[in-house]
């Protein structure tokens, strides 16, 4: 976890969480065993549970899930919040994963989703991708997530842990409150999208 995500993700919660302190909200980070830090100080606040996911058990993991494309320990609409960083380059179909973010969402929840567009080779166990602002607005419309925000951070020089090789993606997105037949009907689009691409 280098300090520039720190901040982008900081920046994401100051900017569209802030007026929901206090509330009651439901957060799940996907990708959160601490590896150099994690988000979850970010989310302490009175009334937010914050809850971290992996693939396995470790600092910082508050659920264990089997498949990264079909998360059947989380149900449906259960999440206000799905946050991950430095996660999504080492999912190997990564648009499955996606489908699984808007799933999980409830509708008119937020997700934000930060990954490198440059930086070396680093396997944690296997490093596949990097994301630049039209490849996270792709996923988004694949996925059916309303995108509200994207943006590559081209300053990490200032900070002084190497910030400045990765060169992150931020991707801000909602799941959006649907009328019921086009809801049903993007429900089927996914379960079919997945059924192809995984057969």
């Amino acid at each position: 976890m280098h300090l520039s995500s720190l901040e982008n993700m900081k920046l994401f919660r100051d900017k569209f969480l802030e007026d929901r302190k206090g509330l009651p909200l439901t957060i799940y980070d996907i990708g959160s065993c601490d590896v150099n830090g994690s988000y979850r100080h970010l989310f302490a606040e009175p009334g937010w549970t914050y809850c971290g996911v992996d693939l396995e058990a470790g600092s910082n993991v508050d659920l264990v899930i089997k498949n990264p494309y079909h998360w059947r320990e989380i149900k449906a609409n259960s999440a206000d919040v799905i946050v991950s960083g430095q996660a999504f380059e080492h999912i190997e179909y990564f648009w499955l994963t996606a489908l699984e973010v808007y799933r999980v969402l409830k509708p008119g929840g937020l997700c934000c989703l930060i990954a490198p567009s440059s930086g070396p080779e680093h396997r944690f166990p296997v490093d596949c991708w990097r994301f630049y602002a039209d490849g996270f607005t792709a996923l988004a419309r694949f996925a059916s997530l309303h995108k509200i925000e994207v943006y590559t951070q081209t300053d990490g020089a200032r900070f002084p842990d190497g910030s400045k090789n990765w060169k992150d993606t931020v991707f801000v997105g909602q799941k959006q409150r649907f009328p019921f037949h086009i809801a049903l009907k993007t429900q089927l689009k996914h379960f079919l999208l997945r059924r192809c691409m995984t057969l």
